[in-house]
């Protein structure tokens, strides 16, 4: 196998690629999500081990952001948290399996075998909530069959609020997960929110998105 692993702390990461590589596979690493994102541009990889907190982008929003652009290359996420929400907050971002730490580096190993023998996931490119439906290889977004029109920004906020839905996704959150380190003046949020509610809310009769001020932004059905 060809395995990425993207992980921030070296020790772990060095030990990971150590145990791999003897067991025969060819192993590369990131340090960070920005850096994982660049790699699997240049590079494809049979699964991808992904470590949840990380600086600049954490490992939940690197997945979201693979798998928006149509990469469908298994991911097996490594954090020390193990309650169910965090499990369940993995998989919405696009995770295909989940290790709590400290693990067992043959239960690591048989893990990524299974997933590899998996191949890659059939399901990327299509999201959809209620009556809308989100494209997000191809730039497009729908709701009751008629297409959206949307500028860049509104429609990656679009796709990240519905990889989440029903969830309150958080004003921090979404800059993080839109713009990254570079994060925008203040105002510039709250334009393309407008925006977005102007494409996806005022041609219909009832509204899908929905602002709990002071807490973040959320869809919901009609």
């Amino acid at each position: 196998m060809k395995i990425l692993v993207v992980e921030d702390n070296p020790q772990v990461a060095e030990t990971i690629m150590d145990y791999l590589a003897l067991a025969g596979h060819s192993m590369d690493c990131a340090y960070h999500g920005q850096a994982a994102l660049q790699l699997l541009t240049e590079q494809r990889f049979d699964v991808i081990i992904m470590d949840v907190m990380m600086p600049r982008l954490d490992g939940l929003s690197t997945v979201e952001r693979l798998r928006a652009d149509g990469n469908a290359t298994p991911v097996l996420f490594l954090t020390a948290r193990d309650s169910l929400d965090d499990k369940l907050a993995g998989f919405r971002a696009g995770g295909d399996d989940y290790l709590v730490k400290p693990f067992a580096m043959e239960e690591l190993e048989v893990r990524l075998q299974a997933l590899a023998l998996r191949g890659a996931r059939v399901d990327v490119g299509q999201l959809s909530f209620g009556d809308l439906k989100v494209d997000p290889a191809n730039g497009l977004a729908t709701r009751a069959g008629v297409t959206l029109r949307l500028g860049k920004i509104p429609f990656q906020i679009l796709t990240h609020l519905v990889r989440r839905a029903p969830a309150l996704v958080s004003r921090q959150e979404l800059l993080d997960n839109v713009w990254g380190d570079e994060e925008p003046d203040s105002d510039a949020l709250r334009s393309h929110i407008y925006a977005l509610r102007n494409a996806l809310d005022k041609p219909f009769p009832s509204p899908m998105l929905e602002t709990l001020h002071g807490q973040g932004y959320r869809l919901v059905t009609p």
